[in-house]
């Protein structure tokens, strides 16, 4: 695999903030990966992003595509790339078919190849039978989806993507999954952002941003497995109780509710995972706490998040 985008000591901080919105960024993506920025509103997956797509000019450091510097070649970078921005970025007046044929000749493409390649954006974003709807009137979903066959009209070989699902319905955001997976499938590299940590699971590699650093990259897989806990799930009532107990009971290093559960990070060594279940049980049962469940569980990229977020905020 040989690095498409290569980040350097990325840094950029805006003259009404007191602190950097991107803080010594460095990050390698390789040529066909699907690439998450990962990260809370405010993490500076944003502001990062639109560095990379040569939008913003860095306030320091440096990036490269394909070789190329995105200041110093930004008309030349803009060529293969597609950036699709977080906001709706169509014109509500124009339609579909418009919208695409628009931003197939701001790239300059070939009349008979524009005209194939809307088509192909149109049964590819799954837009055929509303080429002629005007933008406006496209649900959430559709105009994601149309902003993405934008972004795609012309054929990049690096896609840029901000927050490509937030704010659609389930469905939608299924959709507009199958579609970027056939991209990357297609040999597009993909960078996308997003703050959903099941997104993240769906990435071939991601880089957890906070407060505009870079806590971790890696793939979600090792990730996971690099934490030094298991994670229990349990659920159990009444649910107070359930909290008391968890909180008072020692060898739990971190714990979280989620939902009607709670997810409790325990060290692997010596036997503890197994022994805290114990001790657990006997406490619940001691106390009358009726127990639905407790189980162990594969950490997840929100487990991973909580904890770097914790370590982090212990040693600053």
């Amino acid at each position: 695999m040989d690095a498409v985008v290569e980040v350097i000591g990325l840094y950029k901080r805006f003259p009404q903030s007191a602190r950097p919105a991107v803080h010594d960024l460095n990050l390698a993506i390789d040529r066909g990966q699907l690439f998450g920025l990962v990260g809370p509103d405010g993490a500076g997956k944003t502001t990062t992003l639109r560095m990379l797509a040569s939008v913003l000019e860095p306030g320091g450091g440096r990036v490269r595509l394909e070789g190329h510097d995105v200041v110093k070649e930004a008309e030349h970078i803009r060529e293969w790339i597609g950036y699709m921005p977080q906001n709706f970025s169509l014109y509500p007046d124009l339609s579909v078919h418009e919208n695409l044929e628009f931003f197939a000749d701001i790239h300059r493409m070939p009349p008979e190849r524009k005209r194939a390649r809307i088509e192909e954006m149109l049964a590819f974003t799954r837009l055929e039978a509303f080429r002629g709807r005007r933008a406006a009137n496209l649900s959430g979903g559709m105009k994601k989806k149309l902003a993405l066959g934008c972004a795609l009209v012309h054929a990049p070989r690096l896609l840029f993507l901000d927050e490509p699902s937030t704010g659609v319905d389930p469905v939608s955001r299924r959709e507009l999954w199958t579609i970027l997976t056939d991209v990357v499938h297609q040999g597009v590299t993909v960078v996308l952002s997003t703050p959903y940590m099941d997104e993240a699971e769906r990435c071939h590699r991601v880089g957890m941003l906070f407060d505009g650093n870079l806590l971790a990259s890696g793939s979600p897989e090792a990730m996971a497995t690099s934490l030094p806990f298991a994670i229990i799930e349990l659920k159990a009532r009444p649910r107070k109780e359930m909290r008391r107990i968890v909180g008072a009971l020692p060898g739990i290093a971190e714990w979280r509710p989620v939902g009607d559960r709670l997810r409790l990070a325990v060290p692997r060594e010596n036997g503890q995972v197994e022994a805290l279940m114990q001790a657990l049980q006997h406490r619940f049962a001691d106390e009358g706490v009726a127990v639905d469940f407790m189980r162990v569980e594969r950490p997840g990229m929100e487990d991973v998040f909580v904890h770097l977020v914790s370590e982090r905020r212990h040693t600053a």
